[in-house]
């Protein structure tokens, strides 16, 4: 049998050429966004893709998103704070709430009336948090390996990476994860969040061979405090999750170190929503198995409204 690696290339290959991105600063909320705009598909919703990993920007899912651009115009952005987005004044009173109400004022800035939005782990839980904000703004959400709606998946974690690497037999990875604290990631360190994210990126993937699909270095003392408010407060967004109008799929992968019981948690309380495994995956789907995971995601952004 192929590795995940030699199926995602031999799948990658298939695809249509990649589409060209353009570059442009757009105002919202008192900074200049970069954001990225696909070409223009007239009648067809457009797509915002959000990105997790607190600490990144927008190339997290690029070009691994191409596939949302073959029928409709796809939108990418950095986060304040993170890739080439300036960083907002007073940073020590940076959350994730304010990442919510940048994706409405985006939403609004690029003179659109809906869209459709697709998250990715932290991203996904954006996205959730945004429809319910926004819900005449967004039509629908795509999450891929979304947060839970609390913060006990988080407080979990860390042991459930270790288990996993020992499951895969990557010995050296779990061995450096197991040298790092995750208590320390309460504190807003922007190094320290780094390095952390690095160690764990081989827990995400269930074929370790995936891990040469490492992203470059991050360091975003933005994201490294939004991260760590969240790991030191704990939150919990079941209200505002149940709030949600829009119809919701959350794809995730069966092997994923961060449970697939938490996307049926959020599939309990949003009624609009449904849940799809996407087997020999771990956090991305898009990677590992992308053939399910792109034909699930589209078919379900090609059904009417009323669907």
């Amino acid at each position: 049998m192929s590795s995940a690696k030699a199926r995602f290339l031999a799948w990658r290959r298939e695809r249509p050429r990649t589409p060209p991105l353009e570059r442009r600063a757009v105002r919202v909320r008192g900074l200049d966004f970069a954001v990225w705009a696909s070409p223009p598909v007239p009648g067809a919703t457009p797509v915002l893709a959000i990105n997790g990993g607190m600490i990144y920007g927008h190339d997290l899912l690029w070009p691994a998103f191409a596939p949302f651009a073959a029928g409709r115009q796809v939108f990418l952005y950095d986060q304040r704070g993170r890739g080439l987005t300036p960083a907002p004044p007073g940073l020590r009173a940076a959350r994730i709430e304010h990442d919510v109400l940048d994706i409405v004022a985006l939403r609004e800035a690029l003179g659109l009336a809906r869209w459709d939005l697709v998250g990715h782990s932290w991203g996904g839980g954006l996205a959730l948090l945004a429809a319910a904000e926004d819900p005449t703004g967004v039509r629908r959400v795509v999450t891929f390996d979304a947060v839970g709606a609390t913060s006990g998946w988080l407080d979990a974690l860390h042991a459930s990476a270790l288990a996993h690497l020992e499951r895969r037999g990557a010995t050296e990875a779990r061995a450096l994860l197991a040298l790092l604290d995750p208590l320390l990631l309460h504190e807003p360190d922007p190094e320290r969040h780094a390095e952390y994210s690095r160690t764990m990126y081989a827990a995400w993937f269930h074929d370790q061979e995936m891990r040469s699909f490492a992203p470059p270095p991050a360091h975003s003392p933005t994201g490294a405090t939004v991260a760590a408010r969240l790991r030191r407060e704990g939150f919990d967004w079941r209200a505002r999750y149940a709030a949600v109008q829009a119809p919701v799929l959350l794809v995730h992968g069966e092997e994923d170190a961060l449970p697939i019981a938490e996307a049926h948690a959020t599939a309990r309380l949003i009624p609009t929503a449904r849940v799809v495994p996407i087997p020999a995956a771990g956090h991305m789907p898009f990677f590992e198995n992308p053939e399910p995971t792109f034909a699930a995601a589209l078919r379900f952004l090609a059904e009417p409204d009323d669907a």
